[in-house]
């Protein structure tokens, strides 16, 4: 069972409401250092109920000017009382709200580092289904930061933060035309044929490429709010959303409109599959805001962006179904 250590920073005034919480069956262990009128306490919590402490945490320190509240993950725990079964009244089973938000909210940042590791996957990525090898194009979805980007589209809506939204939207768009433009000068610089396995199959929409992109979503939801490691599901996310990227703009440098069209169907339907499932699984998960205004504000803008991401699903599948009809 995976642990976290919430530390919290506060005036001793607040030491007797806290030594009620700790005491409670569902903290696994705690500890506190006080130094004069400040006081620091250690929780040791299940990372289930993580989201149902630091709520509490919040509701009872307030605007507690001065004080903190931190969140540390743990490597390992050697417990010699037997573990309690968490807080089953928690929607949210996982790290917090909190943790998950800075989480994502860093790898929705443009920086440097972004825009670099887009350049070598989308490099790495073209030459390798070119050449037909597997494993370069692995190797370029490994390295393809485009996880949190649209993790993070979901996140935002469901919490109804626009900046968030704002930033995630700007994020993607930004791999996206870089991915393009590389891609498009690789095509059209090309002095060999098109025909490689690799890249051929990214020009077709199938069944298994909306299953691959719903489960991808899904994936990388459930692996970043559960506190697991996101480097699989992140080249899962990569094989759903780079490879027809970038299959996309080597085709229009080659001058393949039919199979550009392919590859932008594809493209297309990854990214809203994606998004859709991302935005179920919260759902599921119990992810949500945690004052009740921001929920009713977050759950009526969350019937609008549901609608977009179902309504531009039918409308591609309407237009895949025709074009493979004719």
């Amino acid at each position: 069972m995976s642990h976290r250590i919430i530390q919290i920073h506060t005036q001793a005034k607040y030491k007797k409401d806290i030594e009620k919480l700790r005491k409670e069956p569902q903290i696994s262990d705690s500890w506190c250092v006080e130094k004069g009128k400040d006081i620091t306490y250690s929780l040791l919590v299940e990372t289930q109920i993580t989201q149902n402490v630091t709520d509490r945490l919040q509701a009872l320190l307030g605007k507690n000017e001065g004080g903190s509240v931190v969140v540390l993950s743990v490597q390992a725990t050697l417990l010699s009382e037997k573990e309690g079964d968490g807080d089953k009244k928690s929607g949210f089973k996982g790290i917090s709200r909190e943790e998950l938000y800075s989480d994502i909210y860093r790898g929705a940042q443009i920086n440097r580092t972004f825009i670099l590791m887009v350049i070598f996957s989308t490099i790495a990525a073209a030459f390798g289904m070119l050449e037909n090898n597997v494993a370069v194009v692995i190797g370029a979805m490994v390295i393809a930061p485009i996880l949190s980007p649209n993790i993070a589209l979901a996140l935002a809506t469901i919490l109804g933060d626009r900046k968030l939204i704002k930033q995630s939207i700007i994020t993607n768009l930004t791999g996206l035309v870089i991915s393009l433009v590389i891609a498009i000068i690789i095509g059209a610089l090309w002095p060999y044929g098109f025909e490689a396995e690799e890249l051929v199959s990214r020009t077709d929409v199938r069944a298994s490429s909306i299953i691959i992109a719903i489960v991808s979503g899904a994936a990388g939801v459930l692996s970043l709010a559960s506190g697991v490691s996101s480097a699989l599901v992140g080249v899962m996310m990569a094989a759903a959303l780079l490879p027809p990227a970038v299959t996309l703009g080597i085709m229009v440098g080659a001058g393949q409109n039919d199979n550009a069209l392919g590859a932008f169907l594809l493209l297309a339907v990854n990214i809203v599959c994606v998004n859709l499932a991302a935005k179920i699984t919260f759902m599921f998960k119990g992810v949500e805001p945690r004052t009740w205004y921001r929920k009713k504000k977050a759950k009526a803008e969350m019937r609008w962006y549901l609608f977009f991401w179902i309504a531009s699903l039918i409308v591609l599948a309407a237009i895949i179904y025709f074009r493979g009809s004719m």
